[in-house]
């Protein structure tokens, strides 16, 4: 009996995992995610910055960017201590607590990115369909509501997730797929039955990660019906150019997003190195290419950030 008992228990730590096979390269890979973290830092501080001084810049559409930065820095923040702990000191070792509290933090922000994206959404949407009423319509008091509810609406579905794996018990072979902590790979430690889990977890992931993704294409087939109907070209492009950087920002995020949730749940035999590329992609790639995108193609921003530099 002791046998068996001594097969799942609940263990004082977590192992984290790298990226199996590629040991010795450990430390040149930690060199990379160095310097994508760097510009990320950079690049998403400087957008911040930027739009917080220039006072010509505080619109519905640079406020949504400067909320889509300030969740890009806590994403950052939330995964470094354990990806960068991993690859430069092998520190593999994470207390249930702190898993429990990061996974809390990267899920929610998450959340809260995939919302602020609806906005952006939104935003274009009113721009392109219905510019008279646009600043009547985005006042700056209503843009922070929308911001602070979606915002408590990440918070408060996440919230109980920690408190329903605190209340199981884990097997002994307790290591992570990833260098930092999602639900769901916590729960294929779990010893006892997840059905509530997956459920739950499966619906706070339609209710937000799937509705907005849906409104955001709704958004866009009717964004593109008002702009077919404009009869110049020149405008037809120009109105189209305008969406260009929320739509890469949009794939950056959901594609690399729902890649890793169907392999996670539906395509358990799939490459573990495969599952591990993707959750580096998901966590990282957004951050750094958010700043790139929007300074490349908002000319207003892009004069703003080189005149701060030149300066």
């Amino acid at each position: 009996m002791s046998d068996v008992n001594d097969t799942k228990f609940t263990p004082a730590v977590f192992l984290l995992t790298g990226i199996p096979g590629q040991e010795d390269v450990h430390l040149w890979i930690s060199v990379l995610f160095c310097f994508m973290y760097a510009i990320s830092i950079i690049g998403n501080s400087v957008i911040l910055f930027i739009i917080k001084t220039d006072s010509t810049l505080h619109e519905p559409m640079y406020i949504f960017l400067s909320m889509l930065a300030l969740t890009d820095l806590g994403l950052l923040i939330a995964t470094m201590p354990t990806i960068m702990g991993l690859f430069l000191f092998n520190s593999i070792e994470i207390s249930l607590d702190a898993c429990f509290a990061q996974m809390f933090f990267i899920h929610s922000l998450q959340f809260i990115e995939s919302s602020v994206l609806l906005l952006m959404a939104f935003d274009r949407f009113i721009a392109i369909c219905n510019p008279l009423r646009y600043a009547s319509i985005l006042t700056l008091p209503r843009v922070a509501k929308m911001g602070l509810v979606f915002v408590l609406r990440a918070v408060a579905v996440i919230f109980p997730l920690p408190f329903l794996l605190k209340r199981f018990r884990f097997f002994r072979a307790n290591i992570l797929s990833h260098s930092y902590c999602l639900h769901q790979d916590i729960m294929k430690l779990v010893c006892s039955d997840i059905t509530v889990n997956n459920i739950y977890g499966f619906f706070i992931t339609v209710i937000t990660v799937g509705l907005d993704s849906l409104l955001i294409f709704l958004s866009y087939v009717m964004i593109l019906k008002a702009v077919l109907r404009i009869t110049s070209p020149t405008k037809c492009l120009r109105a189209l150019n305008t969406c260009v950087s929320h739509l890469c920002a949009v794939l950056l995020f959901y594609m690399p997003e729902f890649s890793l949730t169907l392999i996670h749940r539906f395509w358990k035999s799939s490459s573990p190195l495969l599952q591990i590329v993707l959750g580096y992609v998901y966590l990282l790639v957004p951050p750094l290419m958010n700043p790139i995108v929007y300074s490349v193609k908002c000319k207003h921003l892009r004069s703003k950030i080189i005149r701060v530099f030149v300066k």
